[in-house]
């Protein structure tokens, strides 16, 4: 027998959608007003994750869920904006480090600034909405068992 969602789940999930979607284009919005694309502001975020080790094309791909030759490209464009720099490893010769310039560093940390205090304001929906996402699997959960 097939799952049932409620009505109030679909309203939960729809909800839910709603504050992630919201997020990601007040995320969009505050990129392009720093002079970024978004995905470059991605990209940013990813190697100051991976830092203090340097990141390669590959870990950057992975994180950004993006092909191999999609990412080579990104980091061409950012590194001739001077956001990025482009090593040979020591370890494997075959092998690319990326790390941020200062440039770079610096647009990141106002952007990450921006982000934490837009997502101080997002989080008691988002946690509404998944709390209801929750509530309603598990009442549904439980009206199956009795």
């Amino acid at each position: 027998m097939a799952a049932e969602i409620s009505s109030g789940e679909y309203q939960a999930l729809a909800e839910f959608r709603y504050q992630i979607r919201s997020f990601l284009a007040f995320s969009k919005n505050a990129a392009l007003a720093a002079g970024v694309e978004p995905q470059q502001h991605q990209l940013m975020l990813a190697l100051k994750a991976a830092d203090p080790k340097p990141a390669t094309v590959q870990y950057l791909a992975d994180r950004l869920q993006l092909r191999h030759h999609s990412t080579v490209e990104l980091i061409d464009r950012m590194e001739a904006l001077a956001l990025v720099r482009r090593r040979r490893s020591k370890e494997d010769r075959r092998s690319a480090e990326i790390r941020l310039t200062p440039k770079g560093s610096k647009i990141l940390r106002e952007l990450s600034l921006h982000h934490r205090r837009e997502l101080r304001l997002a989080i008691p929906a988002l946690i509404k909405s998944l709390t209801l996402i929750l509530d309603n699997h598990d009442s549904q959960h439980v009206e199956k068992q009795s």
